[in-house]
């Protein structure tokens, strides 16, 4: 399937790394942007390579997404606490736009104007996603590709991905010797 057939009649967005804290809380809509800086673009395919050989553990739509593994080879950070809510913004903000509106029922009895209520639960909303941003959360570690299944506790190589992903088996071009340039004459 090509680009064009994927997007069909809708538009592509580029994920952003490294934003200011200011650019981050201006974009309401979570899963745009992370204030995390991308290691260089060699880091990121290599991972990425090891990765598909390797598999990157059961997929979860809240704690271990696409937008995670994006995330993971462009930046190499791990939430260190594995119970804690995954590095995806997507799925922060299902759980802060709930959260948001849980405060806005409480807020209400509180505040008597609408104007002030609508900017409490939106100020909530946005705090919440900025405290779930891996670039500014204090439970995040580097973890080199090759050490993610020690990090996991996998004991082994994810062999039901490899299975059920044949195309996995890849060679890792990463590893193969530089081919050799001809000389000028």
């Amino acid at each position: 399937s090509c680009l064009d057939c994927f997007l069909g009649n809708g538009s592509l967005y580029r994920f952003e790394y490294g934003v200011t804290p200011s650019v981050f809380l201006a974009k309401l809509r979570g899963g745009t942007c992370t204030t995390a800086v991308a290691d260089p673009p060699e880091s990121a395919i290599h991972r990425a390579m090891y990765l598909l050989q390797n598999g990157f553990g059961k997929y979860d739509v809240f704690d271990n997404n696409c937008e995670d593994f994006a995330m993971y080879c462009k930046t190499g950070l791990l939430i260190s606490d594995q119970t804690a809510l995954g590095r995806s913004g997507q799925a922060a903000c299902v759980i802060g736009a709930p959260l948001a509106g849980l405060l806005y029922s409480s807020l209400k009895l509180f505040m008597s104007s609408p104007v002030g209520v609508v900017t409490a639960t939106a100020g909530v909303y946005c705090m919440s996603r900025y405290a779930t941003d891996i670039g500014v959360r204090t439970d995040i570690i580097k973890v080199p590709v090759d050490e993610m299944a020690f990090f996991h506790g996998w004991e082994q190589r994810n062999e039901e991905f490899a299975e059920n992903n044949e195309s996995s088996k890849v060679p890792n071009v990463l590893d193969a010797p530089p081919s050799k340039r001809p000389r000028c004459s």
